[in-house]
């Protein structure tokens, strides 16, 4: 699950995927989140693995919560959506981590004590106050923490505080989704954690806005250097690479992920993705 997914922000020049050994078989098929993932089998022996993604694209994203209406706040209750958005935002809606009240007496913290507290204002201080209070540390494998665990330990990588600001968004009543993908960390705006592997960050619906990207990793609003590939509620629906081999335990040496993004034109709102996983 490497290629970028196409809207109104972010449009795919080219796209190539190179696969060592030969595939017997290689397809491509958008999934039921609307990724695209390409599905590889192959019916010969390889004492390697390689997998290459390229792709170029226009990368624009807009101004966030310019379309922001007056009714979007949140006070004491829970968050309400029209009846008609509830119904297609239900998923995204329910709580994936049961837990005793932890994350939404945490998130309650960022909304006013009085009167109501416009979504835009509540995210974004969420975003940057995670990214203000929880220490960032690198973890390749493994699933993400539970947002309890994260509180706890007050640290963890941008998976795990995607998982937080999701479960944190959705005690407040708001539609969230893990969103998976690329961030350019070569922007001369400020420096970015994350690149040169795959990045994690929080997509959270906003009546008039639409789904709004949030990195509480990076302290990022908006989809400025952000690349997305996939947009789930289950951070296991957003596996970049998985599969089967048949071997012996011992035959696996390990493997190696290289991601990088760069700019092909600083007068072109476009950016070259190189996505590696070999060995």
């Amino acid at each position: 699950m490497y290629r970028p997914l196409e809207s109104f922000d972010q449009r795919i020049v080219a796209a190539s995927l190179e696969v060592g050994p030969e595939p017997a078989m290689l397809r491509h098929v958008q999934e039921a989140s609307g990724a695209t993932v390409a599905v590889a089998r192959f019916d010969a022996r390889a004492d390697r693995l390689c997998f290459e993604s390229d792709v170029t694209l226009e990368h624009a994203p807009g101004t966030a919560f310019e379309l922001e209406g007056e009714a979007a706040t949140v006070g004491v209750s829970a968050f309400t959506y029209d009846h008609e958005e509830a119904a297609d935002l239900a998923r995204a809606m329910i709580r994936q981590h049961p837990d005793a009240g932890e994350v939404e007496a945490w998130a309650r913290r960022f909304v006013r004590p009085v009167g109501r507290t416009r979504l835009s204002t509540l995210l974004s201080d969420m975003t940057h106050g995670m990214r203000g209070e929880l220490s960032y540390a690198s973890r390749l494998e493994g699933a993400p923490q539970s947002p309890t665990e994260t509180l706890a330990r007050r640290a963890g990588s941008c998976r795990d505080f995607a998982v937080l600001m999701a479960e944190a968004a959705r005690s407040l009543g708001l539609a969230a989704r893990f969103t998976s993908g690329y961030v350019y960390s070569g922007s001369p705006k400020a420096a970015r954690t994350g690149g040169g592997h795959t990045h994690a960050w929080v997509r959270v619906y906003l009546p008039g806005c639409g789904w709004t990207d949030f990195d509480p990793t990076n302290g990022i609003v908006g989809g400025h250097d952000l690349v997305r590939v996939a947009e789930v509620v289950n951070p296991r629906a957003a596996l970049p690479l998985h599969g089967a081999w048949s071997g012996l335990k011992s035959d696996f040496l390990g493997m190696d992920v290289e991601v990088d993004v760069k700019v092909c034109d600083a007068a072109q709102p476009a950016a070259e993705l190189r996505v590696a996983h070999g060995r």
